[in-house]
C-alpha cells in the first residue's frame, strides 16, 4: 500500500456525534460533513434537534436529527435501529454527549455523582454497545469518546467528571482490545482548553484564569474548534486503521507541562 491523501476521506460514510447541536460536537460533526461524511446527531427535545438541523443547514450540511436520551438503553437501541432503515449503518460513532457538575466531593450528593457518570461513562458504553454488532457484520467500523484532561488529571471539585472521564478512557482501551479483531478501532480525544462561548469570559486579558491556563500551556494560548477538527478526522478515516486504543491529547502541552516556575 502507498500513502494517499484519499484515505482521510470519509465520502460514503455515515457518522453518529452525540448531543452535537452546538459546542464541540457541533464543530467535529461539521469537520467530518467536510471530509466526506454523513452526519448523524441526536438531543433531548424536538426543539433543540431543530435548532441543530437549521445550524447545519446554515453551513450548508445536511443532517440527521434524532431524539433520545443516550442513558436509556432501549431507546439507544430502537434509535440505532431507526437510523440504519433511515439513513444507513453507522460507520462512524463519536461519543460525544457529556455533562459536569462542579461540586466539592464532600458537598456533592451521590444522586448528583451518578448522574455525571451515567451520562458521560455509562452512555458511551450503551451507544457502543448498540452500533457494534452493525459495525462487525459490515467490516469494521470508527468509535472515538471524547475523553478529557481529567481522564488524567484530578481537580477541585470534578470528583465526578474526573471519575467518569478516566473509566471512559479505560472503556476506550477495552473496546479496541475487545473488537479490534473485527476491524474496529476505538481511539479517545482528550480536548484542553477550548475556545468556546462559555469561556468567553473567562479568557478576558487579566481574568485569573486565562493566566493560569497560559502559564499552564506550552502553546501559550487556548486552543480551538479547529485543532480538534484534523484529529477527529484522522481517527475517523482509513489512514487510523492500525491505530487503536489510544487517547489523543489535543491540549497545546498541558499533560507534558509541570508549568511556569513562579
Amino acid at each position: 500500500m502507498e500513502f494517499s491523501l484519499e484515505d482521510y476521506k470519509l465520502d460514503g460514510k455515515i457518522a453518529l456525534v452525540t448531543g452535537a447541536t452546538y459546542g464541540i460536537g457541533f464543530e467535529l460533526a461539521s469537520a467530518l460533513a467536510k471530509a466526506g461524511a454523513t452526519i448523524v446527531f441526536n438531543d433531548l427535545k424536538q426543539e433543540f434537534v431543530a435548532k441543530g438541523i437549521a445550524a447545519y443547514k446554515a453551513e450548508g450540511i445536511k443532517a440527521y436529527g434524532y431524539v433520545f436520551d443516550v442513558t436509556d438503553e432501549s431507546a439507544v437501541q430502537a434509535a440505532i435501529k431507526q437510523i440504519e432503515a433511515e439513513v444507513g449503518v453507522i460507520d462512524i460513532l463519536i461519543n460525544n454527549a457529556g455533562i459536569i457538575k462542579r461540586i466539592p466531593m464532600i458537598e456533592m450528593s451521590a444522586a448528583d455523582f451518578r448522574q455525571v457518570v451515567d451520562v458521560d461513562l455509562n452512555a458511551p458504553f450503551i451507544v457502543a454497545k448498540a452500533v457494534i454488532p452493525s459495525m462487525i457484520e459490515k467490516g469494521g467500523g470508527k468509535i472515538i469518546n471524547i475523553c478529557s484532561m481529567m481522564s488524567e488529571l484530578g481537580r477541585e471539585t470534578v470528583s465526578a467528571y474526573a471519575a467518569a472521564k478516566g473509566g471512559l478512557k479505560m472503556l476506550t482501551k477495552n473496546i479496541a482490545s475487545e473488537y479490534g479483531q473485527y476491524n474496529i478501532q476505538c481511539n479517545g480525544i482528550g480536548p484542553g482548553y477550548i475556545e468556546t462561548p462559555q469561556t468567553a469570559p473567562l479568557r478576558e486579558n487579566g481574568h485569573p484564569f486565562n493566566d493560569f491556563i497560559l502559564a499552564k500551556t506550552p502553546a501559550n494560548r487556548w486552543g480551538t474548534t479547529y485543532d480538534l477538527a484534523g484529529p477527529t478526522v484522522f481517527l475517523a478515516s482509513k489512514a487510523s486503521d492500525f491505530v487503536n486504543g489510544h487517547v489523543l491529547y489535543v491540549d497545546g502541552g498541558i499533560l507534558a507541562y509541570i508549568g511556569k516556575q513562579p
